[in-house]
């Protein structure tokens, strides 16, 4: 981190928890740090879940993607020449 540093007001409630939050050796740009990778985990697992719940007729299947099985399926004939 550089030495460069900002002041962020905030009320003494909420100073309160952040200090309850942080560890021991722990500095609050440390605490806030987490407190963003958190919210950056929760977001992304959020639009995870979204995509999941998205009606499946809106979804094109991998299977439907990559055609018919290996061996399974009709045979195709490649040109020579």
């Amino acid at each position: 981190m550089s030495n460069a540093s900002k002041r962020i007001p905030v009320t003494e409630e909420r100073w309160k928890e952040l200090n309850e939050l942080k560890g021991a050796g722990e500095t609050y740009d440390d605490l806030l740090a987490e407190l963003i990778r958190e919210h950056q985990r929760r977001q992304l697992a959020e639009r995870v879940k979204e995509v999941r719940e998205a009606d499946s007729e809106e979804l094109t299947s991998l299977d439907e993607l990559s055609g018919p099985p290996r061996g399974g399926g009709p045979q195709v004939r490649r040109r020579t020449g």
